[in-house]
């Protein structure tokens, strides 16, 4: 057998129930191609067990206690870009789905994935492929090329108020910034959320994050 045979994906596994997590790290363990070198229960305890244990693949939750995953999987990647992350989650949200692949995640899989599909994600993950739980990757392809055609509606102005809720401004700032009234700037956002057929606030700043409108902050 060749050295490179033994050599080993290492997988840091971040989920904040006890329970899921030994389940991850079993089932990983009992394989012969990767091995669990460290784990973690939230956000801020996943970039430093990144830092201490430099893993291959880091397996993350996104709904941690403190610091969620979407925010840890962009601190991960910007002070470790070779590290390659793996989401594992119950959420089946568009623009989570989207929030976490714009932060630099590689990989994206349900919770209600199978154990065969958890373990050939982590192994794509670590390659460089994509693996995506199908069902997501197809409605997000459907969202993207409605979110592209429908955004061609917008005016210029929606446009303006678009960018700066992307970068977090309130309303008041909107306002000020704009030279509008408050008002006028809640009857844009009404008109943004028709237009785009998004349900509030939180998933017009991820839009406007992901179309490249507004910039991902550091």
């Amino acid at each position: 057998m060749s050295e490179q045979a033994h050599v080993r994906i290492r997988v840091l596994v971040v989920e904040d129930h006890p329970i899921v997590r030994e389940a991850v790290c079993a089932a990983i363990d009992d394989e012969d191609d990767m091995v669990v070198v460290g784990q973690a229960a939230d956000g801020i305890a996943a970039v430093e067990e990144a830092a201490r244990c430099e893993p291959d693949v880091v397996v993350m939750d996104l709904f941690l206690p403190g610091q969620g995953g979407v925010e840890a999987i962009a601190q991960i990647k910007q002070a470790r870009p070779r590290i390659r992350v793996l989401a594992l989650t119950s959420s089946t949200d568009e623009t989570v789905f989207l929030a976490a692949l714009q932060a630099g995640a590689t990989g994206y899989l349900v919770k209600d994935s199978q154990r065969r599909d958890l373990l050939e994600g982590v192994r794509q993950v670590a390659q460089g492929i994509n693996a995506v739980t199908p069902r997501m990757a197809g409605k997000v392809a459907r969202r993207i090329t409605e979110g592209y055609v429908l955004a061609e509606a917008l005016t210029d102005r929606e446009r303006e108020v678009l960018r700066l809720i992307g970068e977090g401004a309130t309303n008041h700032e909107i306002a000020e910034r704009l030279f509008l009234g408050e008002s006028t700037v809640r009857t844009h956002i009404q008109h943004l959320q028709e237009k785009l057929k998004i349900e509030n606030r939180n998933q017009l700043m991820l839009y406007a994050l992901r179309t490249g409108l507004a910039p991902y902050p550091d």
